[in-house]
């Protein structure tokens, strides 16, 4: 039994369910903001915020994703940047005492039309099919031909994932093309699914760049700096990501340097699609119901 697979009409399901409703709204205030010359870093703190307001916490930190990049990009503290023409991702998670939603769209300030519908036709291909007993892999393949058919590939190294308690990336897997083994659904799986597409090869690696970290696990350190640091992280955050920009520590940067240096926190690059070609993103959170399912992240 997968770590997101939670009793169908338990308290559990009602946090999940609770946490989708805020997202939906923070995702839709949160996209209406995304315009040419507003600063990255407003809108980031605005969702999150928002989120807060709302009732929920961040499940991981607003990813604000521009053209090439596809995923765990997110402000710095004193970040200047604004939005251009340009195909902006932006990528929310809410928890409710740790059981969470996950969500994601594009935002098209360029004129990319059939790139930004190419993830979310093939998204509500895949949710068509979810239901007990459905591999993921078939999932894979409606993703898969759906974005091809708009003459895209899939971002085929990145996946949709179970959610778990505390946990933002569970079995089982969903993949974005087809594949030979895969995972059986069953009821009371909470999955996010989140298609990639892009006018490039459909693979992405890691940049340099990292303002996203997580506990790796806990222990000591002699560093007060960096004790302090590790505290509010375990405390606060547990094993879901956060940004550097949360930390209070007079200087994070040097806290999370030691805190690598021991192995108690990791960072995660900012992804980039191989070619520096566009990549777009659509993802919603779906509860596997008896019968099919539950779109908890939908207008």
């Amino acid at each position: 039994m997968s770590s997101s697979r939670i009793e169908l009409g338990s308290e559990e399901h009602e946090k999940v369910r609770e946490a989708g409703e805020i997202l939906t709204q923070v995702r839709e205030e949160t996209a209406d903001r995304v315009e040419v010359g507003t600063g990255h870093l407003e809108v980031a703190e605005y969702a999150e915020d928002r989120i807060r307001e709302l009732g929920g916490e961040p499940a991981f930190p607003v990813n604000i994703s521009i053209d090439e990049e596809a995923a765990h990009a997110t402000p710095s503290a004193d970040d200047d940047s604004t939005f251009g023409e340009e195909l902006i991702n932006i990528d929310i998670g809410v928890h409710v005492d740790g059981w969470l939603a996950d969500t994601a769209t594009t935002i098209d300030l360029a004129g990319h039309d059939e790139l930004t519908e190419a993830p979310a036709e093939a998204l509500e291909a895949a949710i068509d099919l979810v239901e007990p007993g459905v591999e993921t892999g078939e999932l894979g393949a409606a993703i898969e031909e759906t974005i091809e058919g708009y003459g895209f590939n899939p971002v085929v190294n990145l996946s949709g994932h179970g959610l778990g308690h505390w946990d933002q990336h569970t079995e089982p897997s969903i993949p974005n093309r087809a594949v030979s083994q895969s995972t059986t659904l069953e009821a009371g799986d909470v999955v996010a699914i989140e298609p990639f597409a892009t006018d490039g090869s459909g693979k992405v690696t890691e940049g340099g760049d990292e303002e996203i970290f997580a506990l790796e696990h806990e222990g000591s350190v002699r560093d007060r700096g960096a004790r302090e640091a590790l505290e509010q992280i375990t405390e606060e955050f547990r094993t879901l990501p956060f940004a550097a920009r949360w930390l209070d520590s007079s200087r994070p940067g040097m806290a999370l340097r030691r805190l690598k240096m021991q192995g108690l926190v990791h960072g995660y690059p900012v992804l980039k699609e191989d070619d520096d070609r566009l990549v777009s993103q659509k993802e919603h959170t779906v509860i596997v119901t008896e019968d099919g399912c539950e779109v908890t992240t939908r207008d």
